[in-house]
């Protein structure tokens, strides 16, 4: 390809395997770190000159990115994939709420200020910001919002986080409807993401908050299932979901990036299954997947034009690094 992309937050789950995918594709690529020690880890994983990081320490501070885009003039391209994806903070707010926002105006602000080389952005956002806050049920799509209010948000981590993707992307919009900058902007809503880390060195400790449904149900020996469903797609998937959106226009669409339902039960039946020396509980394991809630995500479907990795074969991906990591 020999575009050069920058990717914000390079250490995260989901941006390491679009990373992976960019380089597999030809593509130069230019990280954000938080600091020197994880950009030389990075550098050292994916062991290529076609990766370099620039270190922007607090995605808050006005002016964050411009020293960074100033240095690269090559970049044409630029993935918003920093954000705050935890539960457990002291304020709610400050912690989750505004990280989210002001990061992704600074990213904005900083892109139309010093970089008019770059023609288009992506932000990877969350299905969070197109469920219905008020109606856990209520069909989802790529044309629905969420409703959850500000105040709302600041009441629990997870209200935070859903309102933290909604009100993020609410503000890129109002930045482009009201500065008219020279590069489009579009989205990606992935549901829960489920798979393996890029190196498998990440898979040791605490996973990602998604992979810890899987992590969680492996110390499961005794007692009952723990109730919780959602809907599932692999971070490879999420990673290519990236890639289309940066080689074809998506023209508004705020593509949601999902595959199937699961449950805690069914998930538990696939490590069953392809892990029975673990001896985990078996729970109901005739239990079918009932989603209540519709999610129709058929115009994304068409406009990728992926084939997405299988529920089975991604959590056994998860699970067998996760184990081989933990010995």
């Amino acid at each position: 390809m020999g575009a050069t992309v920058f990717v914000s937050g390079a250490t995260g789950f989901i941006a390491q395997h679009v990373i992976k995918q960019l380089l597999e594709k030809g593509y130069s690529v230019v990280g954000s770190v938080r600091n020197e020690s994880k950009g030389e880890t990075l550098k050292k994983n994916f062991a290529t000159d076609k990766f370099s990081y620039e270190i922007v320490e607090d995605l808050e501070t006005v002016g964050a990115f411009d020293t960074a885009l100033k240095k690269h003039p090559e970049v044409t391209i630029f993935l918003h994939t920093a954000s705050p994806v935890t539960f457990d903070v002291e304020d709610n707010e400050k912690d989750i709420i505004l990280p989210a926002i002001n990061g992704t105006v600074n990213v904005l602000k900083a892109i139309k200020a010093t970089a008019p080389q770059i023609d288009k952005v992506v932000i990877t956002s969350s299905v969070a910001s197109q469920l219905t806050f008020s109606n856990p049920v209520a069909r989802v799509s790529e044309d629905t919002w969420n409703d959850v209010t500000y105040e709302q948000a600041k009441e629990s981590g997870s209200a935070a986080y859903v309102g933290s993707k909604t009100f993020a992307e609410k503000a890129g919009i109002e930045f482009v409807e009201k500065e008219k900058p020279h590069f489009t902007v579009s989205t990606v809503h992935p549901v829960f993401v489920f798979g393996p880390q890029v190196f498998d060195s990440e898979a040791k400790g605490k996973l990602n908050a998604s992979n810890g449904y899987i992590s969680g149900l492996l110390q499961l020996k005794e007692g009952s299932v723990p109730q919780y469903s959602g809907s599932f797609i692999d971070v490879r998937d999420v990673a290519a979901a990236h890639l289309v959106e940066i080689e074809k226009p998506s023209n508004g669409l705020r593509v949601l990036v999902k595959d199937v339902d699961f449950t805690s039960q069914s998930l538990l039946n696939i490590i069953n299954k392809n892990f029975p020396e673990l001896g985990l509980v078996k729970g109901d394991s005739e239990a079918q997947v009932d989603s209540k809630r519709i999610v129709d995500d058929a115009k994304s479907r068409a406009y990728l034009g992926l084939n997405y990795i299988d529920i089975e074969k991604s959590v056994v991906d998860t699970v067998k690094q996760y184990i081989a990591a933990n010995k």
